[in-house]
């Protein structure tokens, strides 16, 4: 008891101190001194990470006096009922950060502006529920947006055929990866761990490659994770309170569009291409997996019953059951998501051979995990 005690106060001591820091970060004066000495980066993360960690029990209380709860349920991993609504200060942070950078562009307000309209409905649809459906148009309307904002993949030329390609993969891209995101946000810390861990290696290929402003939006992400990871990662105790669809898939669709904002090589059009595959593999692995798995086991047998389906076979519950921990499978994850990393940040430098042998790295950890799925299936764990 005396220890929990001691505990207790030392978590409120740094709450304060983060507090402070924050009011201090707040001053004019201090966000001047650090962008004059070259420290705008830092300044981003500082305010993103304080603000999100600040706002987060404030919002957990209010979630607890709304009634805004994730029961446990069959398709659910969690045994308590826990407060929802943690996308929130993630979000506030997030847009706090990046709009104190006082840089804004047009493709920026095209993230912003999309990101809010995911963000507002996913904050109705973990408060009152939004049917699938909705949400998908939704996610079409502001990828639109992102779209006419001028982000958009070119992967082919610009011609009439070319052009609808090129905006079919945008689409497909954007809403992918914000759903797939949002599939990883079953296990404690597992999203919030994985969108620091993404924007981590989008900013370091951003300061690679001289773009600083792509950088510290991946910053701002970083940081605005990092302040809710605590409450949602504990060692030895459960979360205390969950990102939503609210934190999820705004995370997901704004990885998403930096994705395809950023130029991600200068003229090696295999190293463009791979980097982003690289730092997104987990997301692109999973939904494919899935899709092909539960169309083969005609578990869905339709369009409306794919985006209607929810299910407890996605990576992270299959590795759950394999390693009988889900502690492990999170930091599984997070692992493999590093070593991809790590790759992406390798290939920057990289003749077209070495991505060719890059790619092929990634494909036989592709074939490793693809073998512990099958073991595991075997073992009747799934």
């Amino acid at each position: 008891m005396e220890a929990y005690k001691i505990s207790s106060n030392l978590i409120k001591a740094f709450y304060l101190v983060i507090v402070f820091v924050l009011f201090v970060l707040l001053v004019p004066y201090s966000k001047g001194l650090f962008f004059k000495e070259g420290f705008r980066w830092l300044y981003i993360l500082l305010l993103s990470f304080c603000l999100s960690y600040t706002l987060t029990p404030i919002v957990r209380h209010f979630a607890k006096k709304r009634g805004v709860l994730d029961y446990p349920d069959s398709r659910k991993i969690h045994q308590q009922v826990t407060p929802l609504l943690g996308g929130i200060p993630v979000y506030i942070a997030f847009v706090v950060a990046v709009c104190s950078n006082n840089i804004f562009t047009r493709p920026l307000l095209g993230i912003l502006s999309g990101g809010i309209l995911i963000f507002f409905v996913s904050v109705i649809d973990d408060i009152y529920g939004v049917k699938a459906w909705i949400k998908l148009l939704i996610q079409i309307l502001a990828t639109l947006i992102v779209i006419n904002s001028g982000i958009m993949l070119n992967l082919f030329p610009k011609i009439p055929l070319g052009v609808e390609l090129n905006v079919f993969l945008t689409f497909l891209w954007v809403i992918g990866i914000t759903n797939s995101f949002n599939f990883f946000d079953g296990m404690d810390g597992l999203a919030s761990g994985l969108g620091i861990i993404t924007a981590f290696f989008i900013g370091v290929v951003a300061f690679q490659t001289n773009q600083p402003f792509f950088g510290w939006i991946a910053i701002a992400i970083v940081g605005s994770c990092m302040g809710f990871l605590p409450y949602n990662l504990r060692i030895n105790n459960p979360a205390t309170i969950f990102l939503g669809d609210a934190g999820s898939n705004f995370l997901g669709f704004t990885l998403a569009c930096l994705a395809i904002l950023g130029e991600w090589a200068d003229n090696n059009p295999i190293v463009s291409l791979a980097t982003p595959l690289l730092i997104f593999w987990i997301f692109i692995f999973d939904m494919v997996y899935i899709t092909i798995t539960r169309i083969a086991t005609k578990k869905v047998r339709n369009f409306k019953e794919w985006i209607d389906y929810v299910g407890r076979d996605h990576l992270h519950h299959r590795l759950a059951m394999l390693l009988n921990s889900e502690k492990q499978s999170v930091l599984f994850i997070f692992l493999l998501c590093v070593c991809m990393g790590i790759g992406s940040i390798a290939l920057r430098h990289a003749s077209t051979l070495d991505a060719f042998l890059l790619l092929a790295q990634a494909a036989i950890i592709v074939g490793l995990v693809t073998i512990l799925d099958v073991r595991g299936k075997r073992s009747k764990l799934i």
